[in-house]
């Protein structure tokens, strides 16, 4: 009863930095999981096919609908590739889940020309670039669509991330010229700023227990955010839950971004908001 209210079953999704190392649950990992389990069939894009097929194969284990696909996302003919991907494996596209980005280092004293380009052109025209050709496919498919975008709430509250902070907040006008631009097609656009989420990424670069309790600390909540947490979100941006929503941006971050607590220069901060 619940996949049925939800209208995925049949549905066609592409989740972008859906791969992860080893078993651990990330943002992508999180919703192309349980975009399959409401009936949605998935391509998993990551940059690294192992991490990929790591999803897909925790899908499959669930009898869900996955391909895994190797892109990098920088390059337009990759973009173009991976919905061409989509529609081959699974005859039509109706969901775009834009999961990918990168994170910066300090202010824009700090900041060189060329990382402040790359975050640029990762965190923000990697979304420009698939929904370019993911909005036709979608068109084509006949029943509209949902492009999610999943941005960070660095964008409304930066702590000495610039580059990356402005990026996130492209990712928001972005999120609402889109929604004006292809409603009429039927397709509905709407961003997710995480708060502190932990992540294998964020684990894997050696966050100690005390930065992590520190981002615990920080939510209203008192609780970890988890992948399943943007996961959830995602799920409901693309389902029939929110068939009368569209231009939104939501945060998912426990309440963090309605306190003020000190903004730390240490290195284990800012990889802590490297997916914030």
């Amino acid at each position: 009863m619940l996949n049925e209210s939800l209208g995925l079953e049949g549905k066609a999704a592409i989740v972008t930095g859906g791969g992860s190392e080893g078993e651990g649950i990330g943002n992508g990992r999180a919703a192309a999981i349980l975009l399959a389990r409401a009936g949605a069939s998935v391509l998993v894009v990551d940059r690294f096919r192992e991490f990929a097929q790591n999803t897909v194969d925790m899908i499959l284990k669930e009898g869900g609908e996955a391909v895994a696909h190797e892109a990098d996302l920088n390059a337009e003919d990759a973009c173009r590739a991976t919905v061409t991907a989509a529609t081959e494996n699974f005859g039509r596209l109706d969901i775009l889940d834009n999961n990918v980005g990168i994170s910066s280092k300090g202010s824009v004293v700090d900041e060189s020309q060329a990382d402040w380009a790359k975050v640029m052109r990762v965190n923000v025209e990697s979304v420009f670039l698939m929904s370019k050709y993911a909005v036709p496919a979608m068109i084509d498919s006949g029943d509209g669509g949902a492009i999610v975008n999943i941005a960070s709430t660095a964008a409304i509250r930066p702590r000495g991330m610039t580059a990356y902070s402005t990026s996130k907040g492209a990712m928001m006008s972005l999120t609402k010229g889109m929604a004006v631009d292809h409603g009429p097609d039927g397709i509905r656009v709407n961003c997710i700023l995480p708060g502190p989420i932990h992540t294998p990424r964020l684990f894997a670069k050696g966050m100690s227990d005390e930065a992590r309790e520190q981002r615990r600390k920080s939510s209203l909540l008192e609780i970890e955010g988890e992948g399943w947490d943007v996961g959830n979100a995602v799920l409901f941006f693309c389902s029939d839950l929110s068939r009368y929503v569209t231009g939104q941006c939501l945060v998912v971050d426990g309440g963090m971004s309605l306190t003020t607590r000190p903004r730390s220069s240490g290195v284990e901060e800012r990889r802590g908001g490297a997916l914030s």
